[in-house]
């Protein structure tokens, strides 16, 4: 079984008892902002290896480093190939500074877009444009409703239903 897919049994596991699912997330959210910690003290050094050898690096057991992987996958430059991933793959955490901390944003995690090492990456200014931005970018604008009575949008001045409207 690859290493994704035990993560993902042991962490999503709907028969696993409420209370005890919350503490493994507590568990590993903590260990997340640590290896988050660490990896913004530095942000564009490049760090590469095994699996095996950056959960040693982090101090992390394999299933965690997994879910790491799993989690930043969406922010590297180049993804790694997490779904048929062993603990001899080699994976590299090279992130994109902007779309990691949007994805931060996006998963509600404030226990890391508002690390403070982030503000040796951005100034305050681009931290708040860039959190705009992403909460933007989940936002449905639906065009307002035409009616028949109302102009035409074309711009001809003739009523919706005698002009674009009739073609519906």
């Amino acid at each position: 079984m690859a290493l994704l897919e035990q993560w993902r049994s042991i962490a999503y596991n709907q028969e696993t008892d409420k209370g005890e699912l919350q503490r493994f997330w507590q568990r590993y959210f903590q260990m997340e902002k640590e290896v988050y910690e660490k990896l913004l003290e530095h942000p564009d050094e490049v760090v590469e290896g095994t699996v095996k050898e950056l959960a040693e690096k982090y101090e992390l057991d394999i299933m965690a480093m997994t879910g790491f992987l799993d989690g930043i996958n969406d922010s590297l430059v180049t993804p790694n190939p997490i779904e048929e991933m062993e603990e001899d793959t080699r994976v590299s955490l090279a992130f994109d500074k902007e779309k990691l901390y949007k994805n931060m944003v996006d998963a509600k995690a404030d226990w890391l877009y508002e690390l403070p090492q982030w503000e040796g990456i951005f100034d305050e200014d681009k931290r708040k444009e860039l959190y705009l931005e992403q909460k933007k970018s989940g936002t449905i604008v639906k065009d307002p409703k035409i009616y028949p009575n109302d102009p035409c949008p074309c711009g001809s001045g003739k009523k919706y239903k005698k002009c674009c409207g009739r073609n519906q």
